[in-house]
């Protein structure tokens, strides 16, 4: 039997400063959740269960066992599927009044401005950089809040970046905390994260989207709250509003939104999944994975992690191609270099984009 609004959300209307007013104005606004991963997951069944109206859920990725320590709305047997549509199939059968719709494909500079456009709010769980800064830029530009959360080991990051106020300006957005994108900040896979904190961020991100529908509290604008999990610690770090639409809308115009670390990387070290993809059957191919437990659609030969890569101790055969892979390009690009390095004249590639292109 389907519950009716008044017996789903009964605790939360209780709260005075809610009421069936603020259950209203949850109920009618939209909301985008760009990645289902550690934050994402979360954040969408949340943001649901609440009685969020309308709940679009972006990712490209397939839940891969690596996840399941985390992103605890997934299962053994969802591994392999699709994230986007697990997590809607997981939404629709507890939050009967939310409309929920996916898209299994990456965000891109192409397609950001019509997603950002046809809902209320953002909200960033993602955990790639230059899609950070896509997201962040498409709001500016089209005038729409963003709740942003990232994490580094047992640091999580919260703020409210983008909102209009009185006067008509906007608070402060991605770039006035971080001006320029660092091309040295690894992501959970590669710098490892713990479950605690990757839900503590998440829960704080919905607590900032029913601050800002409900119009209760004081969100996190023109503030970066900075907490560690291990010590119980936070800081808030005050922002200023400075770099403006004007300017992020020429960075958009300019910027390719991809890893920095990656446009510097010679191209006759790389390899592209479709080239890979035909020469998988090559018996004078070698691939070495350098990240551990990736999820992979092809035979590995070797698995070396990048923390372990010495080109000095691999056994070569210069007769081979070998490629290295990881999950986005950047660790197979060291290991290139390094091997390389050791053995000028041997043949050694990049998979471009790693995995996730692949994919």
């Amino acid at each position: 039997m389907k519950p009716t609004k008044n017996q789903l959300f009964k605790r939360q209307i209780t709260l005075a400063e809610i009421g069936k007013e603020g259950q209203n104005k949850l109920q009618k606004a939209s909301v985008l959740v760009v990645g289902c991963g550690g934050l994402g997951s979360p954040i969408a069944v949340y943001l649901a269960s609440s009685g969020i109206g309308k709940i679009h859920l972006v990712d490209f990725d397939t839940v891969d066992v690596t996840n399941l320590h985390r992103q605890v709305f997934y299962s053994l047997e969802d591994l392999g599927k699709s994230k986007a549509a697990v997590l809607s199939e997981f939404i629709k059968k507890r939050a009967p009044f939310t409309e929920v719709n996916f898209t299994n494909k990456p965000i891109t500079k192409d397609n950001v401005l019509e997603f950002v456009e046809s809902v209320d709010i953002v909200v960033d769980g993602t955990d790639s950089l230059p899609t950070k800064y896509l997201i962040n830029d498409a709001c500016v530009i089209k005038g729409k809040p963003l709740v942003y959360g990232s994490l580094y080991k047992f640091d999580g990051y919260v703020s409210t970046f983008n909102v209009e106020q009185k006067d008509g300006s906007y608070s402060a957005n991605l770039r006035d905390a971080f001006p320029e994108m660092a091309t040295d900040i690894p992501n959970c896979e590669e710098a490892g994260t713990l479950n605690a904190i990757v839900g503590i961020i998440a829960t704080t991100q919905v607590n900032e989207v029913l601050k800002l529908i409900t119009g209760i509290g004081k969100p996190l604008i023109n503030e970066l709250l900075i907490y560690n999990s291990l010590q119980n610690t936070q800081l808030k770090m005050k922002l200023k509003a400075s770099i403006m639409k004007d300017k992020i809308a020429k960075l958009f115009n300019v910027q390719t939104y991809v890893d920095v670390a990656c446009s510097g990387q010679n191209l006759d070290w790389q390899i592209s999944p479709e080239q890979l993809k035909n020469r998988l059957d090559d018996e004078n191919l070698e691939i070495i994975a350098v990240l551990n437990n990736l999820n992979l659609p092809f035979y590995v030969h070797q698995t070396i992690h990048i923390n372990k890569f010495k080109a000095s101790e691999i056994k070569v055969d210069k007769n081979k191609t070998y490629v290295m892979v990881c999950q986005r390009g950047l660790n197979s690009y060291r290991a290139t270099k390094r091997l390389k390095k050791e053995y000028p004249d041997l043949e050694v590639l990049s998979l471009t984009g790693g995995i996730s292109s692949y994919k």
